[in-house]
């Protein structure tokens, strides 16, 4: 960690008001979509179901047989088509379970409802872990491993602040549900243990703060408080959010100084899950961006092609020689070649931008980077072990802490891909430690 820390943080153009004010358009795909059959690295797939096999909405496909394992639930019914291997946004092809869509679109009750309220831990924790519920803030981690160990929790962070540029998806999401998030935040603060709820939300967006807090009062909800944050980036990063609400730092994950952070729409799967029985199915994306003729919010099946979507969406701009789609926000998302991506359960935007390039020049030493890192790392010294190949200084600068949030590499006055050097580092590190 660098011992000359700066702010950390940066303002943003939010660019939100593409889609924050639109109606969300509810889309299905003509014909097929494609469940990912892909939960990480080194995972894999017991499958439930074969070729020609009926599923419904809710059906259960598959078991991911990893050290966390979760199941894969159908978001559509029809007819099991088989599986074969697509663009992922891994940015690796992956295996994919392709279902040919009926007209009935049937649901089920994927899993017997359960009475949370006289719930143990334990019996709300295996709950969750057979609802297949993954962590809707990007990186999809299971939700109940959160849950397994509370005794030193002492507080429940719930991430609402949405902090990349474009994506306005969880904001939709809750505005629409307002009930049912404010129901999964009390059951996730019971599985928590804890009596302190923080609902952290950017105050540029008092609409939502106001929808929350009357929720929270109509359910009489102890505990449970909304904190209103600064609109800068990466506010929603777990570090930034919790050492503004709670002046508390950690080396490796939020638990060491007592904290669970959870994003505001896996509290809704949770109420969905709890109530209903219900699994994930459908999923509210964000596509926006200057590349697309008509930026809006989607709700659209778990598998749905993105290409379809963009096609009923109304597409890219006119007369526009190079486009770069992005798979989540510019700051952390992943530039895609292809299309043909499918929504996964834990994407949250599809941003297209024109691509504007600019060129490379040599560092200036000004230290903006190292400033402006939220973890408190040195991005350019990581950048330099790239360039020499050396793996133990990329390990002595930290490289493996960095969230990849994009920060360093926007405000670089030389146009560096600071972020993408210490990605290059990151995945020499893995290398290195698959090795051993």
């Amino acid at each position: 960690m660098s011992l000359l820390l700066g702010p950390m943080c940066q303002h943003i153009p939010g660019k939100k008001g593409l889609t924050d004010h639109s109606d969300v358009k509810r889309l299905m795909p003509a014909k097929e979509v494609y469940i990912p059959l892909f939960a990480g690295n080194n995972t894999q797939i017991e499958l439930l179901v074969s070729e020609g096999d009926h599923v419904f909405i809710g059906t259960r496909l598959a078991n991911t047989k990893s050290a966390f394992p979760v199941p894969l639930y159908s978001s559509v019914s029809g007819t099991v088509k088989g599986v074969t291997k697509r663009p992922h946004n891994s940015l690796k092809p992956q295996q994919h379970l392709v279902i040919e869509l009926d007209e009935q679109q049937e649901a089920i009750q994927a899993f017997p409802p359960m009475d949370w309220h006289n719930a143990s831990h334990d019996e709300l924790v295996e709950f969750v872990k057979e609802s297949g519920i993954i962590g809707q803030g990007g990186a999809g981690f299971p939700t109940y491993v959160k849950y397994q160990k509370v005794e030193n929790i002492n507080t429940l962070v719930i991430n609402a602040v949405e902090c990349e540029p474009y994506i306005t998806a969880d904001y939709k999401c809750v505005m629409d549900y307002p009930e049912q998030f404010v129901h999964g935040v009390r059951i996730l603060q019971k599985m928590a243990e804890v009596d302190t709820v923080l609902i952290g939300v950017k105050k540029t967006h008092p609409d939502l703060i106001n929808t929350i807090r009357e929720e929270i009062n109509r359910e009489h909800a102890a505990g449970i408080e909304v904190r209103e944050v600064p609109d800068v980036y990466p506010m929603g990063g777990e570090r930034t959010l919790i050492r503004t609400l709670l002046k508390r730092e950690y080396k490796r994950l939020p638990g060491e100084c007592g904290v669970i952070v959870n994003n505001a729409n896996t509290a809704i799967l949770v109420a969905r899950a709890f109530e209903m029985g219900q699994a994930q199915a459908k999923k509210y994306v964000t596509f926006s961006g200057e590349g697309l003729k008509y930026p809006t919010n989607v709700l659209v099946p778990v598998g749905m092609s993105v290409a379809e979507i963009l096609e009923q969406i109304g597409g890219f701009v006119e007369k526009q020689e190079s486009l770069k789609l992005i798979a989540g926000g510019p700051m952390m998302g992943k530039t895609m070649v292809s299309d043909q991506i499918v929504i996964d359960r834990a994407m949250n935007a599809i941003t297209v931008l024109k691509n504007h390039d600019e060129e490379e020049m040599t560092c200036m030493r000004c230290g903006n980077c190292t400033q402006h890192c939220p973890i408190g790392l040195q991005p350019v010294r990581i950048a330099n072990a790239v360039k020499m190949n050396d793996a133990e200084e990329m390990e002595k600068r930290g490289a493996m802490q960095c969230i990849e949030c994009g920060l360093c590499t926007y405000v670089c006055p030389s146009h560096i891909q600071v972020t993408e050097n210490v990605r290059k580092a990151k995945r020499t590190l893995m290398m290195k430690a698959r090795k051993k």
